[in-house]
């Protein structure tokens, strides 16, 4: 049996098509299992692979999606999300009890719990990012501006940092007629 025809990967697939996408979910000889792997598998810069990743935040499952190159500001996590509590990395078994995947393919949608989720900002940089799609062997391609959508996810430019060596991103925001040069 093929990677994709998996139930978990088929997940993936599903969501995609439900919520007006081309179903994008490519297999990979390689492993997809890190961002370093997924990055070299697909052929794209590190920081265009997003990293599904799960904490508790008071017992309660969120997930942070954040860029390859970026690592996740765990102080800065329940913040983004307005959560109060501890935050912890549950275990493999809970991330699997939670989303459906196994750790090294979790995917960002078709979850089979909805989770309360970040999205780092800079991954804005890149025209299409690539994400798990339920199996180490399989990812999907998609436009930042679609995986908030379908995510529901909050934008946050503060819950990653950029790793050594990486120069951080600034979004640029147009300014309001307010604060323009010549407004009256």
């Amino acid at each position: 049996m093929s990677n994709l025809e998996r139930p978990s990967v088929k997940r993936v697939r599903d969501a995609l098509v439900s919520a007006g996408l081309e179903d994008t979910v490519m297999e990979m000889a390689e492993t997809a299992r890190t961002a370093q792997d997924a990055a070299a598998a697909v052929g794209c810069a590190l920081g265009a692979i997003v990293k599904s990743l799960c904490y508790s935040v008071d017992n309660r499952f969120v997930m942070a999606l954040v860029a390859g190159d970026h690592s996740l500001a765990e102080d800065r996590l329940a913040m983004s999300l307005k959560l109060n509590g501890k935050v912890r990395r549950p275990q493999a078994s809970e991330v699997k009890g939670i989303t459906g995947f196994t750790i090294g393919g979790v995917a960002p949608i078709g979850l089979s719990h909805p989770l309360p989720l970040v999205i780092d900002g800079s991954l804005k940089r890149f025209e299409r990012i690539y994400a798990a799609a339920g199996h180490p062997h399989c990812v999907f391609e998609i436009s930042f501006d679609d995986l908030a959508r379908i995510t529901d996810g909050v934008i946050s430019y503060t819950v990653a940092e950029p790793n050594e060596g990486v120069a951080p991103f600034r979004p640029s925001f147009k300014r309001s007629k307010t604060f323009q040069q010549g407004a009256d």
